[in-house]
């Protein structure tokens, strides 16, 4: 069983920063692939980025491509979303997820995702 926290969320104008952190419970992050996902009033969640677990290969959705950055400490077992150059269209409320890799090193579905924290709610004011 692996307990995700999210926080980092608030309130940022268009144009402004914030980096989002997810606390993973339990002495095993390191073999778990990590994600984040978001969802926006009246929308289906959604893919934003994942890092597999060494650190060394992360994908992004076309939407933030460029503009968010995920990383890991594996020491802190913790995993970050770094997020420049916000839209208003970025405002969601953003979920970390994880899941034993088995086959595939990186996944970008749901379902694929065993663990999810409880969310933190970003806001960027136009």
């Amino acid at each position: 069983q692996v307990q995700l926290v999210e926080s980092g969320g608030g309130l940022v104008q268009a144009g402004g920063s914030l980096r989002l952190s997810c606390a993973a419970s339990g002495r095993t992050f390191g073999s778990y692939g990590m994600a984040w996902f978001r969802q926006a009033p009246g929308k289906e969640r959604e893919f934003v980025a994942v890092i597999s677990r060494s650190g060394g290969s992360t994908r992004y959705a076309d939407s933030v491509k460029g503009r968010f950055t995920i990383s890991r400490d594996n020491a802190k077992n913790t995993v970050y979303l770094q997020m420049f150059s916000l839209k208003p269209e970025d405002t969601a409320v953003y979920y970390c997820a994880s899941r034993t890799v088995k086959f595939v090193e990186l996944a970008y579905s749901l379902r694929d995702y065993e663990y999810w924290g409880q969310g933190t709610q970003v806001t960027v004011s136009s």
